[in-house]
């Protein structure tokens, strides 16, 4: 089942505010598209335009170029750094411009990694819009595509309107305050209120539904219904921060129509992060992929970010023993650290890392991970676990958690970019939204099963009951920090301390937040990111986001 294959047809466009797009080299529309396989491979485009950032892998011809290094431009990467680089579960040791302003919560509408991360939202809005422009009924009769492939193109028009609607969650979350665009235009686009943006992703999302494929029904790393119900969940689930009114009951009816579908917890919470977690039991989890293959999507975004940047300094080192020792207590672990052996990549960037806050929720002595849950993936042996130094890679763990190794124990493809998927939405993250669903009031649901919810991540951890809880001990403070050690660097972490009014203000305080060693409170507006400079500058339209 080994995934659909990004085909790339080759199409530009030059920003959010000129989304006029048509094919290169003075191809007409009629002639890109005579074929029904073109629809086909835009649609792969418009899936690759999520982790890739270009025409020619690993780099080159890249798809925007408003930043010096193309890698920097992945979708997913930019999603990413937005999502925990801003949070206690990660920091990165690199001095690229901007990127410490992640950490310390001073990015202006100047800062580069802003302006991929809104760019590349309206990059995948702008392509969506041409597909639908370009394969209408009325399109399609003109270039006599058969009714068999008609019919499959209205499909994959179904999943370009997700694609589409996931683009605009992410604006609606990230930025809050953006235009909504359904057509190719050169006018100017309108601001749109948070109001108005989440109406229209609940909107699409309902009218497509009945569109897509039926629940694991169609090709691994193509969206279904699953897929929609999962985004459905997230934006009910958040509909209070984004326009204060509580959806909790629709976050349970979406989360039980996915746990109705028949997917199941992979047995081995390892394996959601190897290089066959498309083919091992993780698969039965995972709900929707970004795909990665080391032969076929080569590139410095995606999974291959998420592997090397982890991986550095005496990670690196092949200790002839394989013996480390865990800092602070001196008892002994083994841990084979060659980099091809043990994470599947011929090297490390020397980068990300996580803070003592996060270490912390895994258990109660932070320098013995024999204490810890089981789902912890620290790398200690000559690591701090205090931040002195956010460029220091020894200060603070390491957290190897995404590898290119395959459940059997050998190496990916290629030891430059990784076989290992990226699991946008997965099982065990539904069972963390129907919990707090109920917690917080929603109806459809009841405690008892929330419980039984969460002692199945539990027992999957632990490799039996004792690490279940009681029900007197699930709360909602419990569920962010179950969330924690199920989701961690999952691109989760910020929109859920948002939900949970832990991100700004004092009433939780992490390592280097606000800019300080220990901790200092942010003000409420960087909840959200500033609209880029470069779009303000040039469309009258558009207000700055409060506070930028």
């Amino acid at each position: 089942m080994k995934k659909i294959i990004y085909t790339l047809i080759v199409l530009t466009a030059a920003s959010c505010t000129d989304l006029n797009l048509s094919p290169e080299d003075a191809f007409s529309d009629a002639e890109v598209f005579k074929t029904p396989e073109s629809y086909r491979s835009y649609l792969a485009k418009i899936y690759a335009a999520f982790s890739l950032t270009g025409q020619d892998g690993p780099h080159g011809d890249g798809d925007i170029s408003i930043v010096n290094d193309e890698g920097f431009t992945s979708y997913i990467r930019a999603y990413w750094k937005a999502q925990e680089l801003t949070t206690d579960e990660a920091v990165i040791g690199w001095t690229d411009a901007g990127i410490r302003d992640l950490h310390v919560h001073s990015w202006s509408s100047e800062n580069q990694f802003v302006r991929v991360l809104y760019y590349r939202i309206f990059y995948i809005i702008a392509y969506a819009n041409d597909f639908l422009t370009q394969s209408t009924p009325e399109k399609l009769n003109e270039r006599n595509i058969s009714s068999q492939w008609q019919q499959e193109i209205a499909v994959y028009r179904a999943e370009v309107r997700f694609l589409r609607a996931l683009a605009y969650w992410h604006a609606l979350d990230l930025f809050r305050n953006v235009p909504i665009l359904t057509t190719i235009s050169t006018e100017l686009p309108v601001q749109a209120s948070p109001q108005e943006l989440f109406n229209f992703i609940e909107n699409e999302l309902n009218e497509i539904e009945p569109l897509m494929v039926d629940a694991r029904a169609n090709e691994y790393g193509r969206a279904d219904k699953a897929a929609l119900w999962m985004l459905q969940a997230k934006l009910y689930l958040n509909a209070e921060v984004y326009i204060n009114q509580p959806r909790y009951d629709e976050v349970i009816a979406a989360t039980n129509k996915i746990i109705a579908a028949g997917y199941t917890l992979s047995p081995e919470y390892r394996q959601l992060f190897m290089a066959d977690n498309d083919a091992n039991q993780a698969a039965d989890e995972i709900i929707f992929a970004l795909n990665s293959d080391g032969k076929n999507t080569q590139g410095w975004g995606n999974t291959t970010f998420l592997v090397h940047a982890a991986v550095g300094g005496t990670m690196s080192d092949n200790i002839v023993d394989g013996t480390e020792k865990v800092t602070g207590d001196g008892s002994e672990i083994g841990y084979p650290t060659e980099t091809v052996d043990n994470y599947g990549v011929g090297g490390g960037w020397v980068g990300l890392r996580t803070t003592r806050a996060m270490v912390e929720k895994f258990g109660p002595d932070p320098y013995d991970l024999s204490t810890m849950d089981p789902r912890q993936v620290f790398y200690t042996y000559t690591h701090n676990l205090e931040i002195n130094d956010i460029g220091n890679f020894q200060d603070g763990y390491a957290v190897p958690k995404f590898v290119n190794i395959t459940s059997s124990g050998t190496p990916g493809s290629d030891l430059d970019f990784p076989d290992t998927d990226n699991p946008i939405f997965r099982l065990g993250d539904v069972y963390l939204m129907y919990a707090e669903a109920v917690l917080r009031g929603g109806a459809g649901g009841d405690r008892g099963t929330a419980l039984n919810y969460i002692n199945r991540l539990r027992q999957r951890a632990y490799g039996d009951n004792s690490g279940n809880i009681t029900d007197g001990e699930l709360t909602l403070d419990f569920i962010l920090d179950e969330r924690v050690r199920e989701m961690y660097w999952e691109g989760t972490r910020r929109v859920d301390l948002i939900r949970f009014g832990r991100y700004t203000g004092a009433t939780y305080l992490w390592p280097w937040k606000g800019g300080e060693k220990d901790g200092t409170a942010i003000d409420a507006y960087r909840e959200i990111f500033p609209i880029p400079a470069s779009d303000i500058n040039v469309n009258p339209n558009l207000k700055q986001n409060e506070g930028y």
